[in-house]
């Protein structure tokens, strides 16, 4: 479904209408080509992240497998020092850097953010991929890319979410918590901390003498495993985002 694209600018893209897209104007024949042009179209995913990119990795190495067609535009990340731009680099793909600059307020620098994405070629259908992207979106972030923000959390929400709860701490909370069982849970990202709509959930055991580190090994696995078969999900219209 495509939406309005808002701009805090006076610069304002200005998405085709639906009408438009479907060619009415050229009658009924039209139309159906069109449609059909757009429910096979490749989708187009930007990837977010501020780590060292392990899971992106994995979403790229779907693609050279050819299990996940789907298109990456490139990267955003926050700093020039993190492992994710060489995994970028690797692949061909461009990048861009949108630095925190002290005293900016977090609705700048999501502006920022959001015209980086879009300097990347996305466009209003485009998924964004957060993948360790240590940032809170601000809720005009979150309602210009609404229903199109995928994120993974290395637990099974809603359990081990919310604030601080990421990392070791999220896997510190599990094993003090007792529980059987964890794993991960991607999900759409909405104002809230963890509370988006869950998409997919898979779990792992917790084992007798796990640590933090040992259970992070574990439900890492699993975030490369089911990651990229997410978004290629989402391409065959396998998950819905709206």
């Amino acid at each position: 479904m495509l939406f309005l694209y808002e701009h805090v600018r006076e610069e304002c893209v200005r998405p085709l209408s639906l009408r438009a897209l479907a060619g009415w104007e050229r009658g009924m024949g039209g139309e159906a080509e069109t449609l059909h042009s757009l429910y096979n179209a490749l989708m187009n995913f930007v990837v977010l992240s501020s780590s060292r990119g392990t899971t992106f990795q994995a979403v790229l190495d779907a693609q050279k497998r050819g299990e996940l067609t789907a298109k990456c535009l490139g990267l955003v990340t926050d700093s020039p020092d993190k492992a994710c731009i060489d995994k970028a680099k690797a692949a061909g793909l461009p990048y861009r850097i949108v630095e925190r600059v002290k005293g900016q307020t977090r609705e700048e620098f999501d502006y920022r953010v959001h015209e980086a994405i879009l300097a990347l070629g996305a466009d209003p259908q485009t998924v964004i991929a957060a993948l360790g992207w240590m940032f809170i979106f601000t809720p005009w972030f979150i309602q210009t890319w609404k229903s199109r923000i995928i994120n993974v959390h290395p637990a099974l929400l809603p359990k081990h979410g919310g604030k601080g709860m990421y990392g070791h701490h999220v896997h510190e909370s599990v094993l003090a918590e007792g529980e059987k069982e964890s794993g991960v849970s991607i999900h759409l990202m909405d104002e809230g901390v963890d509370t988006g709509r869950v998409l997919l959930q898979k779990t792992c055991p917790v084992l007798p003498g796990d640590t933090p580190e040992t259970l992070q090994k574990r439900v890492q696995a699993l975030e490369k495993q089911w990651y990229p078969q997410v978004l290629q999900m989402i391409q065959n219209h396998e998950i819905q985002l709206s």
